[in-house]
């Protein structure tokens, strides 16, 4: 479904709010909620927001990661597993 179909004011979100939470919660796209025609919030289900945390979390790690290898600070895989390997006596 185009964006433009999923923008609402805030005044149809009053009026409207368990027929929204519906739509979303059925598996529907995020809706972009305005007030004086700008976008102010966008209204998900939880299922959508905790898979966009979670992302969002990957990718700042990824990003660390990739400041890490930049910046020289690694180690050769074989180390880094030896390491890991005195620290649990289990492995």
């Amino acid at each position: 479904m185009p964006l433009a179909d999923q923008i609402r004011p805030v005044s149809y979100l009053k009026a409207n709010a368990a027929e929204l939470l519906r739509t979303i919660g059925d598996g529907g796209e995020p809706v972009i909620i305005t007030q004086n025609g700008e976008a102010k919030a966008v209204l998900q289900d939880v299922a959508a927001y905790e898979r966009t945390r979670q992302t969002m979390a990957l990718l700042k790690l990824m990003a660390l990661g990739t400041q890490d290898v930049a910046a020289g600070r690694t180690v050769p895989a074989r180390a880094a597993i030896e390491r890991l390997r005195r620290r649990d006596p289990a492995a």
